[in-house]
């Protein structure tokens, strides 16, 4: 599993992806604003790959240019299918090269999330994942939201409630977290509980109250555009679902929890230099 840190690593590990194809390419769009990507999709439509874009049917602030996005696409050899409106959002990030190769994303294609946010991401060729990575693309592709089976991934709104919940109860020692909108009740108290029995928590981000245990600290630096828990130095989940409502109940989102040693490295070495670099 190959880590993605943002802004360290750019947009040269989708780029290296897309030009590696030679079957297939399946994307999900919300945003996109990086004319390199988007020509390399283009590319590989000509020379004969398959390029599949799911987009998004609803985009708050940026709606006029993804429907330039879409005529652009299609009118250069790329299927492009709009996401159903069924949810208040479709707003997952993933990218499948192959049907052997998954990225999986924190962030948008675009130059703020990419060059001036934290973001997270996974390059992973592990079967499992990429099965399922399949099967969430093709029932959004066919408006079938809510038959997603997962296993692995956490779906919102089919499981992340129930996974996150469990996964914060799972913490005997620490749990990291990277939030800007940890607003919803039912966590913050279950993070109150787990810090009353003496789990360390810490949160780079916001949270909507104080909450006693829980230390919170602004993202030093740079915008914040990365939902993720570390929990006790073993785990982590990483996603596009904050720990709010909407993106819990009523959107789109997906994320991963996983126990790779050097993903979980990756992710620790990261928030301990952002914690270290705020100053108080």
């Amino acid at each position: 599993m190959q880590v993605i840190i943002q802004p360290r690593d750019g947009i040269e590990p989708f780029l290296e992806g897309i030009r590696r194809a030679e079957e297939s390419i399946e994307v999900i769009l919300y945003r996109l604003d990086r004319l390199e990507i988007e020509q390399e999709l283009v590319a590989a439509a000509v020379r004969g790959v398959s390029v599949h874009a799911l987009v998004t049917y609803t985009n708050k602030e940026g709606l006029k240019e993804i429907r330039k996005l879409e005529r652009r696409l299609a009118e250069r050899g790329v299927k492009v299918t709009r996401t159903a409106e069924d949810l208040v959002r479709y707003h997952s990030k993933m990218m499948i090269i192959d049907r052997r190769t998954l990225y999986l994303l924190t962030f948008n294609f675009t130059f703020l999330d990419i060059h001036h946010s934290r973001s997270f991401g996974v390059i992973t060729d592990k079967h499992s994942l990429i099965a399922e990575a399949v099967r969430l693309f093709e029932a959004d592709v066919n408006g079938q939201s809510n038959r997603v089976e997962a296993e692995h991934f956490v779906i919102s709104p089919v499981n992340s409630r129930r996974k996150l919940s469990e996964f914060i109860l799972g913490a005997k020692k620490q749990l990291l977290i990277y939030d800007g909108k940890l607003t919803d009740s039912r966590m913050i108290k279950l993070l109150e509980s787990q810090a009353d029995a003496g789990v360390e928590i810490k949160v780079i981000g916001a949270m909507s109250r104080t909450a006693l245990g829980i230390e919170v600290r602004a993202m030093p630096l740079i915008r914040l555009h990365a939902q993720a828990i570390i929990r006790d130095g073993r785990e982590a989940f990483f996603g596009s679902q904050s720990l709010r409502k909407v993106e819990l109940d009523q959107r789109r989102e997906v994320g991963l929890i996983t126990s790779d040693a050097g993903a979980v490295r990756s992710f620790k070495v990261i928030f301990e230099m952002d914690w270290g670099d705020i100053i108080s």
